[in-house]
């Protein structure tokens, strides 16, 4: 069976179920069959809202993102920065965030799951989630044993997650017993903070526009403040406190007014405390802070852990005796105030919709037609799934049994903006593309026309017909995959870099040799970097290539800071900036420089802390055989504002600047002066993969030597080692 998923065009804010692959299970994660999920009207619908809205309403919500397309316009020019955007549009979001489900396997590091456990998750809507195991926790007996029917225990706990973000936004707040809160938005989140702070033993004023909102909440317990009758909820809250203040709110609104915000102020005792849980309007009066010394706070998320890598993707937990209440532990709490009947949601559920209904639903959504609390429902839960799907009909026979058939592993930005666009362009039969949520590889195979997409990475290797295999993965499986496939035969494109360890070149070093000697044709290995094949890079070696006289060679990278959690910086899974990034330039000067380097050395900036932060700002030497010598700056302590890239070479008394892939200078060339890109930047894309696909129809030697390759390799694995 294909499964099934929610995804919203961000685009266009059409919502659509698709079918594809089950998600591979990957490390420290569970793979779940969804029995029930919850739709958060008010997250939702925002996100539903902005799909739907035009550019220019996008841009009005956005106005930083508009700063850096117009920072990108001036460095890049126009047609890539459209491309960026109508990328970044282009990517489906899946949608949902609040689910509960059937543990059907785990990933390798999971412990205290087991198969078959009853669990919830911060999965989305669909069939079956690959969540984090820490982001998971087990439904209690005693709260399965309150209903007879297994569903309706799976429609209650599946509130959970949405019940965790109450929860931290109140743990926040820290009430005390006997205090007085007022929770301002009652909606799906408002409704569940108003249930919490009552089992703290606090009185409660809830506000809101809606007046059957407004009766919900007083069924729990609150005082209602009803907007639309025109109630002053300053003074319901003055007149509940004898004329103090409430002791804190909790502004669990969705909305861009300020007002909420203003009215929390003015309501609130002196030193009261205002947490932020929804979304508002931030437009601050000094005044309404500074007289009552307020304090102010915004709630992320489930709580401690959320958005961490470490916590969420390599199963770290934080120790229990330091963070008592990460999000998980958040989870469990909300799981047992359910079991304990002190958290009861069963009247927030407004109506029950199967999956396949969703499109209809969101419809509703956008239009505010919808309850409070909306159940999918999943009619085929726990029917075998498959992990691969068939998108596209098979084409007829070859044309040449040389014909590249290719299998692509990956489906990130850069493949969908970069590679996939140029296959289809190229002519490449496009068999199978693969990504480890199955959801990615599916959208990206429909766009591009590929006839399959898998959350299997097995299917590419194993399948006959595939001959040349695409590795667009992040840099810690280059070398495995890139093993992989030359063990299977087939041809391999690895994205730089080729390795990110001496361990892991040395096993890619063994397998190329081994073939080598082993007399059958060698599969064509070569690596993305793409840089030596963009037209003015070529017109700079033809010239460099009359001149026989050393070079002195330099690349100034504006790189730009990354932050230290992004997963390049890991060593373990990007390999770092150097190794892999700066890698395009260390080949670009030891291809324009036409000789093998001998020596290399680098620099990196102090930066004052740890030596864990990321030494990314770098000087990098090289020598080469022939005299020639190149420096590579690659910084990454300025700003978006300027160039990326700029290229000078000086030899022979004659000058090369290479601006921004845009446009090329020469100084003291007979017979040229310049050149340049009219269209857009080409940074070299079309080039290389229109020549690597022609390579294997027509054969002849890789496009790079695999010796080449190597070296390119081990110059900046010593680059790190010096710095």
């Amino acid at each position: 069976m294909h499964t099934k998923q929610i995804l919203q065009d961000i685009g266009t804010g059409k919502t659509e179920v698709i079918e594809s692959p089950a998600p591979s299970v990957k490390a420290h994660h569970l793979l779940v069959g969804t029995r029930a999920s919850v739709v958060s009207a008010g997250t939702e619908r925002m996100l539903v809202e902005f799909g739907k809205a035009n550019l220019i309403q996008k841009a009005r919500q956005q106005p930083e993102k508009v700063r850096q397309v117009l920072d990108k316009v001036r460095t890049d020019g126009l047609m890539p920065t459209l491309e960026a955007v109508r990328d970044k549009l282009g990517k489906p979001l899946a949608l949902g965030y609040s689910n509960a489900g059937v543990v059907v396997e785990l990933g390798e590091g999971v412990r205290g799951f087991s198969p078959g456990d009853f669990v919830v998750s911060n999965g989305p809507h669909a069939e079956y989630v690959c969540v984090p195991a820490n982001l998971c926790a087990r439904i209690p007996r005693t709260l399965l044993e309150m209903y007879e029917d297994e569903s309706e225990a799976f429609e209650r706990a599946a509130f959970t997650v949405v019940g965790a973000i109450a929860l931290q936004g109140v743990r926040l707040a820290e009430p005390s017993i006997g205090e007085v809160f007022a929770v301002s938005g009652l909606g799906l989140v408002g409704q569940l903070a108003v249930q919490i702070l009552k089992a703290n033993g606090c009185r409660v004023i809830g506000i809101d526009p809606k007046s059957e909102r407004v009766e919900l909440a007083e069924r729990f317990g609150a005082k209602g403040i009803d907007l639309s009758r025109g109630d002053d909820p300053v003074a319901a809250a003055m007149e509940s406190t004898a004329g103090h203040g409430v002791d804190g709110v909790l502004l669990t609104a969705a909305t861009k007014s300020s007002e909420p915000v203003h009215q929390a102020a003015q309501m609130c005792r002196k030193r009261g405390r205002i947490v932020l849980v929804g979304v508002t309007g931030l437009e601050l009066s000094r005044d309404d802070f500074y007289q009552k010394e307020l304090t102010f706070q915004v709630s992320c998320s489930y709580g401690p852990g959320r958005y961490d890598l470490e916590y969420e993707e390599k199963g770290h937990d934080y120790p229990y005796g330091f963070v008592r209440w990460t999000a998980r532990r958040n989870f469990e709490a909300v799981l047992q105030l359910m079991a304990e009947g002190k958290l009861d949601v069963g009247p927030l559920i407004s109506e029950r919709v199967p999956l396949g209904e969703a499109p209809s639903l969101y419809e509703r959504l956008a239009k505010g037609e919808t309850g409070i609390g909306t159940i999918l429902t999943y009619p085929h839960a726990g029917e075998a799934f498959s992990r691969t799907v068939a998108i596209a009909q098979r084409p007829g026979a070859h044309k040449a049994a040389d014909e590249p058939v290719v299998g692509v592993i990956g489906a990130g930005s850069f493949a969908t903006r970069r590679i996939l666009p140029l296959l289809k362009k190229y002519g490449a039969r496009r068999k199978t593309i693969a990504s480890r949520s199955g959801t990615d590889a599916s959208v990206a195979g429909r766009k591009f026309g590929f006839e399959e997409a898998t959350s299997d990475v097995d299917t590419i290797f194993e399948d006959g017909e595939i001959n040349t295999v695409f590795v667009l993965t992040p840099h810690s499986s280059h070398a495995h995959f890139a093993c992989r496939a030359l063990n299977a035969g087939k041809h391999v494109f690895v994205e730089k870099p080729l390795a990110i360890t001496s361990e892991q070149l040395n096993d890619v070093k063994t397998v190329y040799e081994s073939l080598l000697q082993s007399g059958h044709p060698v599969p064509i290995l070569h690596v993305g970097f793409n840089r030596r094949f963009a037209p003015l890079v070529q017109k700079m070696k033809e010239l460099l290539d009359s001149e026989p006289a050393p070079k002195s060679l330099m690349v100034v990278v504006n790189a730009g800071q990354v932050d230290a959690d992004h997963w390049i910086q890991d060593p373990d899974v990007g390999g770092g900036r150097i190794i892999g990034e700066a890698c395009h330039f260390v080949d670009l000067l030891r291809f324009l420089a036409g000789s093998r380097i001998t020596d290399v050395k680098s620099t990196a900036l102090e930066q004052g802390g740890p030596r864990e932060v990321p030494r990314d700002t770098v000087t990098i030497t090289l020598r080469f055989e022939d005299g020639s010598a190149g420096t590579v700056h690659y910084w990454a302590n300025g700003t978006k504002k300027y160039p990326k890239e700029r290229l000078e070479v000086f030899g022979g008394g004659k000058i090369l600047v290479l601006d921004n892939f845009r446009k090329l200078k020469g100084y003291g060339w007979r017979g040229f002066e310049a050149m340049r890109s009219w269209i857009s930047q080409d940074k070299g894309h079309a080039a290389e993969i229109e020549a690597y696909l022609h390579r294997i129809r027509k054969g002849g030697n890789p496009l790079i030597p695999f010796e080449e390759l190597v070296e390119t390799t081990e110059a900046c694995f010593r680059a790190v080692e010096s710095s």
